[in-house]
């Protein structure tokens, strides 16, 4: 960043705030307000508060190693096992307990439920079957695969025999595959035959095989079955693949002992770039990781044992590791996994799950929140969900119509919200509120968690003051951080360090972390997201971060969801073009477009007022929800779309062209 850049501005209103109800405050995790000067004044040492909650097979010498920035090292001469702290020491007292809730599609056929122990013995006979196949500790592991239980069970055994495991997200293309497993040098993959999305079979293996064909090394695939009889594509696996169940059963009833794993070892590689380009593997360690999501799952989401936690987000991505698999396992909860989507075979199918299973949390995107709203309150009125007792978000920042929409008509206006930034590279979340003991303000995801220190600064690197926009930067290291990136270490500097960095130094504390994103504080010290710092619009020299605009259409009654982006403008270098879902029966009408323009001009200022609000049934979006501005920003400058293999919807594009 540079000092002659114009500086991203902030120019929403403050928003209300909410208290956590006294209910949720008296049984949480966490409910003292001094936790955040306790951590400050035990920095670096309070995070053995997030190592005690895991069991070591040696302890560490030395909480945080700083001694060469930026590759710092936590808990170093510590040694432990991810998949005996998620399975084996939980067998005693909650052996018979339910570790994993899945629920899977066609519903009426797939459900399936797994005690601990029944999920050790799983994960104990895959680990022998792997092994067999010549899987050894630190061989790296791709498991391409949807939302079905093979998953973890593929993830535990490989920690279990010290394999770091590369999960790819089964819609994926097969080139994004290929790209992964060459990038990994990874030999082994373990896939399945197909699956169900809205009730129909997809043919996965075929893509799979298509995938491993652009692999230049050999390689051993291991195949589970996920669809019924009548529903299989006619596979006959090859001399180097395998049959799932047939492996299993050739090692019912083994033990494997939990390879002893230095906490600085490898626990798994997530790849965080497109189907397109180098991909960018991020290493992730087991003492440091493993800490931190359950510290986060416990502060933040207050998983405790007892709860049937709900996180509706693929394990493909990271929030699937951090907070379907790692931190609520290793905590001894109950976790749920759902296959479909959440309006299959209808539009209450969250709510339905949510009811049936008594959830006492529910993890979601402000994506789904927003379809939530579109569909109408009729759908989780249907539904009796007071079992639920803490709401949260995740992947990209909520507005704050969304905000309220979910917890007066999800919540009940009794549960706590938890709005939480943070990236595949931080491991876990970075800002929020932690429920107990905190103020929630709606748009705003919260104050660093304890013990972080992020900080919102100008192109200079200096704090700006409240209220004014800036960059968001974390100050010092954190146990759930990336290590680098693999095989990387330069990148990794570049990519992460450099802006913000003096980075010819050794001293620590001449370097920052720059996760790219947009943000402005309140006098609390709140954090507000405004979006990656390439998602402004720059009208006129003022930098107009999207998720403000898009706010402020979203808070217009009758619009369900926004996209803002930029396109070129003779006058203003830039102008906002909007794109809008409207709810349904809301009439989109000429008298509503210049509504939503007044609503920005109101919110933000003649200078965001929109170019163009063109009405469309749906966004570009990729296959994890995520808006793909690229192609609205072609569109809006007339210019040849790029690459839509990634879209889960092409068809939307052709319809706004």
């Amino acid at each position: 960043m540079t000092d002659s850049e114009p500086q991203l501005e902030a120019r929403l209103a403050e928003q209300d705030s909410f208290e956590p109800p006294e209910t949720f405050v008296e049984d949480a995790n966490v409910t003292d307000p001094e936790i955040y000067e306790t951590f400050e004044a035990e920095w670096p040492d309070c995070w053995e508060r997030a190592a005690e909650l895991l069991d070591w097979e040696e302890s560490y010498d030395q909480v945080l190693d700083d001694s060469n920035p930026p590759f710092f090292e936590w808990f170093t001469g510590g040694s432990l096992n991810a998949s005996a702290n998620c399975l084996d020491r939980h067998l005693d007292e909650r052996g018979d307990e339910t570790a994993i809730e899945w629920v899977g599609e066609p519903t009426e056929e797939a459900n399936r439920t797994y005690t601990y122990r029944e999920l050790h013995d799983r994960v104990n006979e895959f680990a022998a079957g792997l092994r067999e196949l010549g899987v050894e500790a630190d061989d790296v592991v791709t498991l391409y695969m949807p939302m079905i239980p093979e998953l973890p069970i593929a993830m535990l055994a490989c920690a279990r025999i010290g394999a770091p495991h590369s999960v790819v997200f089964a819609g994926f293309s097969a080139e994004a595959l290929a790209t992964r497993m060459e990038a990994a040098d990874s030999s082994y993959l373990v896939t399945c035959d197909g699956y169900y999305r809205r009730g129909d079979p997809l043919d996965h293996l075929d893509k799979a095989e298509t995938g491993l064909a652009d692999v230049s090394h050999e390689t051993t695939t291991v195949v589970a079955d996920r669809l019924r009889d009548g529903d299989g594509f006619g596979h006959d696996l090859g001399p180097d693949e395998y049959d799932w169940d047939e492996l299993m059963a050739a090692h019912e009833g083994a033990t494997v002992d939990p390879v002893s794993r230095d906490a600085e070892d490898m626990l798994f590689l997530m790849y965080t770039s497109g189907t397109t380009g180098q991909p960018k593997g991020v290493k992730h360690t087991t003492g440091g990781y493993l800490s931190w999501t359950a510290w986060t799952s416990q502060a933040v989401l207050d998983v405790k044992p007892e709860d049937t936690y709900f996180c509706s987000a693929d394990i493909g991505w990271i929030t699937g590791h951090s907070y379907i698999v790692y931190g609520p396992l290793a905590l001894g909860t109950t976790t749920m996994m759902y296959e479909g989507t959440p309006d299959y075979p209808e539009q209450d199918r969250l709510w339905e799950i949510v009811e049936e299973y008594e959830a006492t949390q529910l993890y979601t995107a402000p994506t789904a929140i927003r379809a939530f709203m579109k569909w109408g309150t009729e759908y989780p009125d249907r539904h009796d969900l007071s079992s639920l007792r803490l709401l949260g978000t995740v992947g990209e920042p909520i507005n704050p119509r969304a905000w309220k929409w979910y917890y007066t008509h999800v919540g009940g206006e009794e549960c706590p919200i938890v709005d939480t930034w943070w990236q595949t590279e931080t491991g876990g979340m970075m800002v929020t509120t932690l429920p107990g003991a905190k103020t929630m303000k709606p748009g705003a995801a919260g104050p660093p968690l304890p013990g972080v220190d992020a900080q919102v600064v100008g192109p200079d690197g200096e704090p700006v003051e409240a209220g004014q926009a800036g960059y968001l930067t974390v100050q010092r290291p954190w146990p759930g951080m990336l290590r680098t990136l693999y095989r990387n270490d330069e990148r990794y500097v570049q990519e992460y360090w450099a802006e913000y960095s003096d980075t010819d130094s050794d001293d620590p504390d001449d370097w920052v972390y720059f996760p790219e994103d947009g943000a402005k504080v309140d006098e609390d010290g709140y954090v507000t997201v405004l979006g990656r710092v390439d998602d402004v619009v720059n009208v006129s020299g003022h930098r107009l971060g999207t998720m403000e605009i898009e706010s402020a259409i979203v808070g217009v009654e009758g619009v369900a969801e926004a996209a803002v982006v930029g396109g070129d403008h003779e006058m203003k270098g830039e102008a906002v073009y909007t794109y809008v879902i409207t709810e349904d029966g809301q009439a989109e009408t000429e008298a509503f477009r210049e509504e939503i323009v007044a609503a920005v001009e109101d919110a933000i200022g003649p200078i965001a007022r929109p170019e163009s609000v063109v009405f469309t049934p749906e966004l570009p979006k990729t296959r994890s929800g995520k808006i793909m501005r690229r192609l609205l920003e072609d569109l809006a400058n007339d210019e040849e779309l790029g690459d839509t293999s990634t879209l889960r919807n092409p068809e939307v594009v052709e319809n706004l062209e």
